[in-house]
């Protein structure tokens, strides 16, 4: 049974030329894991791995507070490297925040560029 969605699909593709055809073919859904790999891709990849490097950095920091904080007694040195391991914690926390909000922007893109296509496509038949 075909929902509504793909046979709208169906009548934007009759509409498209060949070339246009395939570029709306190339923005369906991805997951996730084609999103996660979307994110290294443009303009913008050097940061992106910079930041997961930093997440690295601060899961591996974070790793060492912990193991510091199970293995003192004093309640100054728990304090200590209890605050460490909630700091990093929560930098590991944004960084993946960071990373899911690029992946929804880049997800909105995509959308958009069918929409625009969509209407650049009912012009073009509206003008015939």
């Amino acid at each position: 049974m075909k929902t509504k969605f793909e046979d709208i699909d169906q009548l934007i593709k009759d509409t498209l030329t060949e070339e246009e055809a395939k570029f709306y073919d190339s923005l369906e859904e991805q997951t996730v894991l084609g999103m996660v790999f979307g994110l290294f891709k443009g303009k913008n990849k050097w940061i992106l791995i910079l930041m997961n490097v930093m997440t690295i950095v601060f899961f591996g920091l974070f790793i060492y507070c912990v193991v510091n904080f199970f293995d003192t007694n004093e309640t100054r040195e728990l304090l200590k490297w209890g605050l460490g391991s909630l700091v990093f914690l929560f930098g590991v926390s944004m960084l993946k925040i960071f990373a899911w909000m690029q992946m929804d922007k880049n997800a909105i893109l995509r959308e958009m560029k069918r929409l625009e296509l969509q209407v650049s496509s009912l012009s073009g038949k509206i003008s015939e």
